[in-house]
């Protein structure tokens, strides 16, 4: 069968689980399709979502911004020098696998509640990964490039952005792409805690007032922003992994 119809399909199939599970659990339990459908709309006229929509946005840019240009940054220096790297790579790998819940207490501590914590939140999430990626793809970089860089008299500034980063951009695309969604979800979980508003905190309000129909369409809004996302920018990373031909030290 034609792969154009795959995601048809799985939409269709995901959509029919959905209604055959919220007929199974009943209305108290999951929304059906169209009672989600009838929320979102209602979302649409709705001031405070808008508000609470531009907050979660803010935060998660700032966020963003943070963790792709700092980890940017840091993996490249971590993998210029071979003794930095060898000595970061397993304290940065300790730090990413920690659940990241457990320094909230820290963080709120620190930053207090409001934007800046959570945008905290989000950087902690995100920027491990980008560090780590780009440093092991300056690492994995073939010596000869950069001994021919050095042959050409080709300076740091030039050496980084005509035989460094081009070489690896893929790896590095990999981590900002698991960075932007990690953000993203740093971002939330951040608003569920510590905030007075962004969806994250509208989605804990309909939790405490067991409001099926707004939970279903905030997790299916969020869900679907994030699918898209993901979807598009690992097309696009899987381009740069087919482009650009690898290589060893």
């Amino acid at each position: 069968m034609n792969q154009k119809f795959d995601p048809l399909l799985l939409a269709i199939g995901m959509f029919l689980a959905w209604q055959a599970m919220a007929w199974l659990v009943g209305p108290d339990g999951l929304a059906t399709p169209l009672v989600t459908a009838q929320t979102l709309v209602q979302f649409w006229g709705d001031e405070t979502f808008w508000t609470n929509l531009a907050a979660t946005g803010r935060a998660f840019l700032l966020a963003l911004a943070i963790s792709l240009s700092g980890g940017l940054v840091i993996g490249l220096l971590l993998g210029f020098s071979k003794l930095a790297g060898d000595v970061a790579d397993p304290l940065l790998n300790t730090m990413y696998s920690i659940p990241k819940i457990t320094l909230y207490p820290v963080i709120l501590l620190v930053f207090g509640l409001g934007l800046s914590a959570k945008v905290a939140f989000g950087t902690l999430h995100a920027i491990f990964p980008v560090i780590l990626l780009t440093m092991n793809g300056v690492r994995s970089i073939r010596r000869v490039h950069l001994r021919t860089s050095r042959a050409m008299r080709l300076s740091t500034v030039q050496t980084l952005t005509r035989v460094v980063l081009p070489s690896a951009l893929p790896e590095i695309f990999t981590g900002m792409r698991i960075g932007v969604a990690l953000a993203l979800l740093g971002t939330l979980l951040g608003e569920f805690f510590a905030s007075d508003r962004g969806i994250g905190y509208a989605l804990t309000q309909y939790v405490s007032r067991n409001d099926v129909p707004g939970i279903t369409a905030l997790t299916v809004l969020m869900f679907s922003i994030a699918s898209l996302g993901g979807l598009g920018l690992l097309k696009l990373d899987r381009r740069l992994h087919h482009q650009t031909p690898g290589g060893s030290k």
